[in-house]
């Protein structure tokens, strides 16, 4: 039961406690820099990379929304089997796209590990830095699947084809 809600809300355990100290961060800073007339050497630096995270696990978060932006023009002028064929291609190519995110950023992270790369302010492994990129790219392409596995395998196991795909938003 607890997994089960981990799991619906993974990226939200991650995306908040980031956001909500990146802001703070980045606002201290705008602080230190406009009234004490002094700045913190690494925040802007931890603010970037946390972006990175962010940025990532907010791709899995849409993927698992159905929030991403896309132009439906096409799928929507199309009749209910057609949408829902498109929609089937479309989340493919999707999630072969991520599936190269993922592998490239592994690439990425090993190489950087290797030659032991680290920030400039922090003093960071850069490798912590850009894992986030195969970490969020990999659970988007989870999120992919269970959307594959909801709205065409389990339909066609069932012999229960729909007319029309589901709508962005709606889980």
């Amino acid at each position: 039961m607890i997994l089960k809600k981990i799991w619906a809300h993974l990226e939200e355990f991650v995306l908040l406690p980031i956001l909500v100290f990146q802001v703070g961060l980045i606002f201290v800073q705008v602080i230190m820099r406009y009234i004490f007339d002094n700045s913190i050497s690494w925040s802007e630096e931890l603010a970037r990379y946390l972006f990175v995270w962010l940025m990532w696990f907010g791709v899995s978060y849409a993927a698992r929304n159905r929030t991403h932006l896309r132009i439906t023009m096409i799928r929507d002028r199309l009749p209910g089997r057609g949408a829902y064929w498109l929609e089937l291609v479309i989340t493919l190519v999707w999630l072969g796209f991520g599936c190269f995110v993922v592998f490239k950023g592994v690439e990425m992270v090993r190489s950087i590990l290797r030659f032991k790369q680290v920030s400039a302010a922090l003093g960071l492994p850069m490798q912590y830095a850009y894992l986030g990129v195969p970490l969020g790219a990999g659970l988007m392409d989870l999120r992919l699947l269970e959307i594959l596995y909801a709205d065409y395998l389990r339909p066609c196991i069932r012999h229960e084809i729909p007319e029309a795909p589901v709508k962005e938003g709606q889980p």
